[in-house]
C-alpha cells in the first residue's frame, strides 16, 4: 500500500529457484491483484528487482545474500514486516547463510510472528529457533517416516571407477519418466554432464556456477518435458519442485542424513509413485546405516550384475519395534559389512 513503506511478509528461501518457485505460488494465493509479491535473488539486475521493491509490495521472497544487501542500500525497508518466515531452514543454515539470517531478522520488528520450516531439526536449527522465536509453538506434519511410503528406495554397491557405467546401465533399466541425478560437487557434475550427454539424450545440469537466466532456461525446459535427466548438486536440488520427477537417482550418497531426505522428496509428489536409487561405495556402509536409522526404514539392496562392490550386507540384529527420535551417528540397526 501507498501509506506503508516495505513488505508485510518477509519469505526467506535457500536457492533462487525456491525464492521464484514461491513467490509464483504466493502470486496463486493472494487474494487480489492489488497484492504484490515480488522475488528477491542473485543473478539477476540489481536494478530491476530494486524498481519492482520500490515500487511496493507486500510480500517479500528472496535469498538471504541479496535480500540483506538490498537493506544496505536502502532499497527494502523491514520496519512493517508482521510475518518473518524461514523455508527450509536447516538448508540456509547449512549452505552458510546463519549471519546474513541473523542480521535480517535483526531488521524485523521485535513484535513480528515468526515462523521456521525444516523437514529436519538439527541443533543449529533448535538453536537459531531459541534465539529468535518466542515461547514457539512446534508443530510436527512429519509422520514416523520421514520419508514418503510411495516412495520405494534401493541402493547399488559399486566401487568408485564403475559408477558412470552403473548409471547408464540403471537408466537404462528404470526408463524414467523424468530424474534428477545428484552429485556432491559441481566438479563431479560436470565431468558427468559430459560423459552422460554423449551416452543419452534430453541431459542438461544444474548447478551454483551457471548464470541465474541460464538455470531459469534450464528449469523451464525440465517442468516442459524437454529434459529428462538433470545433473545436479544439492544447492540447486533444494528449488526443483516439479510433479513429473519419476526417479531420484543419488550418483553420490550425500555425506550428511538430512540431505537425503531432502534429495528424495523431490519425487513422490502429489501421491504419484517415486524411486530413490542411492550408489554405495565401499567405504559408505555406515552411512547407509545411519540414513536408515533416521528415517526409519531400511532400504532394499539391488544389483546389476558385474558391479558388485561387496557382498549383501547381514542382518546381525532385529531393529526395534520403533524409535523415539532419529539421533545422528546412531543406528537403531546393526549390520556387519562383508568386503
Amino acid at each position: 500500500p501507498r501509506d506503508m513503506v516495505g513488505p508485510q511478509a518477509l519469505i526467506l528461501t535457500p536457492t533462487r529457484e525456491l525464492a521464484v518457485q514461491v513467490r509464483d505460488e504466493a502470486r496463486k494465493l493472494r487474494p487480489t491483484a492489488k497484492c504484490k509479491v515480488v522475488a528477491i535473488y542473485g543473478g539477476q539486475r540489481v536494478r530491476s528487482q530494486a524498481n519492482e521493491v520500490k515500487a511496493g509490495c507486500h510480500v517479500a521472497v528472496g535469498t538471504p545474500g541479496r535480500v540483506l544487501d538490498f537493506i544496505r542500500r536502502g532499497v527494502l525497508t523491514l520496519q512493517n514486516v508482521r510475518y518473518a518466515v524461514l523455508d527450509e531452514a536447516d538448508r540456509m543454515l547449512d549452505i552458510g547463510f546463519r549471519p546474513d539470517i541473523e542480521r535480517i531478522l535483526r531488521n524485523c520488528p521485535e513484535g513480528r510472528q515468526t515462523m521456521l520450516l525444516s523437514a529436519t531439526l538439527p541443533e543449529e536449527v533448535l538453536r537459531l529457533a531459541k534465539r529468535y522465536m518466542h515461547d514457539p509453538l512446534h508443530i510436527n506434519l512429519s509422520p514416523a517416516r520421514l520419508t514418503v511410503d510411495k516412495i520405494r528406495q534401493t541402493y547399488f554397491t559399486v566401487d568408485e571407477h564403475k559408477k558412470f557405467e552403473l548409471l547408464v546401465r540403471v537408466l537404462r533399466r528404470e526408463n524414467p519418466r523424468q530424474s534428477i541425478i545428484f552429485c556432491q560437487r559441481k566438479r563431479t557434475a560436470d565431468e558427468l554432464f559430459q560423459r552422460l550427454r554423449t551416452a543419452m539424450k534430453q541431459v542438461s545440469l544444474m548447478h551454483g556456477d551457471l548464470s541465474q537466466p541460464l538455470r531459469e532456461r534450464i528449469m523451464q525446459a525440465f517442468r516442459d518435458g524437454k529434459i529428462v535427466n538433470l545433473i545436479a548438486t544439492d544447492v540447486v536440488g533444494r528449488g526443483i519442485d516439479v510433479t513429473g520427477i519419476s526417479h531420484i537417482i543419488n550418483y553420490d550418497l550425500p555425506e550428511d542424513v538430512e540431505n537425503y531426505v531432502h534429495r528424495i522428496g523431490r519425487t513422490g509428489r502429489m501421491g504419484a509413485d517415486g524411486v530413490a536409487v542411492s550408489f554405495v561405495t565401499p567405504e559408505q556402509g555406515q552411512l547407509l546405516t545411519e540414513i536408515e536409522a533416521t528415517i526409519n526404514a531400511l532400504i532394499e539392496p539391488d544389483g546389476i550384475e558385474g558391479f558388485s562392490a561387496f557382498e549383501p550386507r547381514v542382518k546381525a540384529a532385529a531393529p526395534a519395534p520403533k524409535r523415539a527420535a532419529p539421533v545422528f551417528g546412531r543406528s537403531s540397526r546393526k549390520y556387519s559389512w562383508r568386503v
